[in-house]
């Protein structure tokens, strides 16, 4: 998540301090190859037998756990040092997360494959920064092509190295685009009755320049898109609390959150996006704010601050799995409850800065 609360102001760029030479680069190639080999692969083989995972004694009824958990122990690695955008770290994180997006059957949106560029800025500490890329797969519904559409977004950046310290970054937002897998996965073995597509996006602790290139070049067609489901920072909880912050300013799809509270396996709760919460109010404060800006309805999920938020100590090690289990399989949860409602979601559409319907969703 970008800067929120009282730290800094919206869209103040963190400064990360990245000076690459061409042998540290190919140090850490060297190392993110040995992630890929030894780093997690403990859950992962143990997620696909079926067997128990340390930390979680929930059974999850949609999704996978031992993968998510094992690309969420990829990711926030020291050897990826904090991914920040335009490094050679963000580039390793984008092919981990590319080659999952493959294992599961996602199937590319672009016709040039999944993988669609965004510039990276320079920035104090990072002069040249590498490119840098959104990841869009897509599950067809019924009618693929046409008709409503539900977009899942989550950004895989974090900040890098800042004065000589690795920030990992694994419930912001490993964690984000771990779910996201993780959902995406349910889908295609559980096709939705519209499509979905599910967005990787880049640069977002740095202005949320991947989810602006995603609107700015209409990668895809905008005009269907009926919500935009935003996951960042969701696995890190030792009270079970989830919020989806997004009722305020849609209304009606308040009804769809506290009728899935009923039998979500975390406290699924509504809040952070009033304005006279100020700090608070997380409504522009993730990538979100682009679709809200242009008028699509959105749900933000994501946990309250912690002490790790944009620490060094937001560690693999420092994540809630049971509860990011949960977290994981509620949000599959709301997705269904969405899909099946996405023709009356799609008409609380509205033009930028346009008040939001107040009534709820038609029966």
């Amino acid at each position: 998540m970008a800067p929120h609360g009282s730290r800094v102001k919206l869209y103040e760029p963190w400064h990360p301090e990245i000076r690459l030479t061409s042998k540290r680069a190919f140090a850490l190639a060297a190392m993110i190859g040995v992630v890929a080999v030894l780093l997690g692969w403990f859950l992962l083989d143990q997620g696909r037998r079926g067997e128990a995972i340390p930390g979680v004694t929930y059974k999850a009824q949609f999704i996978n756990p031992g993968p998510m958990l094992h690309l969420v122990d990829v990711l926030a690695s020291d050897a990826l040092e904090g991914r920040a955008a335009g490094t050679p770290g963000n580039e390793a994180a984008r092919a981990f997360i590319r080659k999952r997006f493959e294992e599961i059957g996602l199937k590319p949106y672009l016709a040039s494959g999944l993988q669609q560029p965004v510039t990276i800025l320079p920035r104090p500490g990072l002069d040249a920064p590498g490119p840098g890329a959104n990841l869009i797969g897509w599950v067809p519904g019924e009618t693929p092509g046409v008709g409503p559409m539900i977009i899942v977004t989550a950004h895989y950046d974090h900040l890098g190295v800042v004065e000589g310290q690795i920030y990992n970054g694994a419930d912001d937002n490993a964690s984000g685009t771990g779910a996201l897998v993780a959902t995406a996965e349910y889908f295609v073995g559980h096709p939705p009755k519209h499509d979905i597509l599910f967005v990787a996006l880049d640069a977002e602790e740095v202005g949320f320049l991947g989810a602006r290139e995603f609107m700015r070049s209409r990668a895809a067609d905008l005009s269907r898109a009926a919500l935009n489901i935003n996951l960042d920072m969701v696995s890190r909880s030792d009270v079970g609390e989830l919020y989806a912050a997004g009722t305020y300013h849609t209304p009606a799809l308040a009804e769809l959150i506290t009728d899935a509270a009923k039998d979500a396996p975390v406290s699924l709760l509504t809040g952070h996006d009033q304005p006279e919460q100020g700090i608070n109010d997380w409504t522009l404060q993730s990538d979100h704010a682009v679709f809200h800006q242009a008028g699509i309805p959105f749900l933000y999920f994501g946990v309250e601050d912690h002490p790790g938020y944009h620490q060094p100590s937001d560690d693999f090690s420092a994540i809630t799995p049971d509860f990011y289990v949960r977290a994981a399989d509620t949000l599959v949860m709301v997705m269904r409850a969405a899909d099946a409602q996405l023709p009356a979601i799609f008409a609380l559409r509205r033009a930028p800065d346009a008040p939001a319907p107040t009534e709820g969703l038609p029966k």
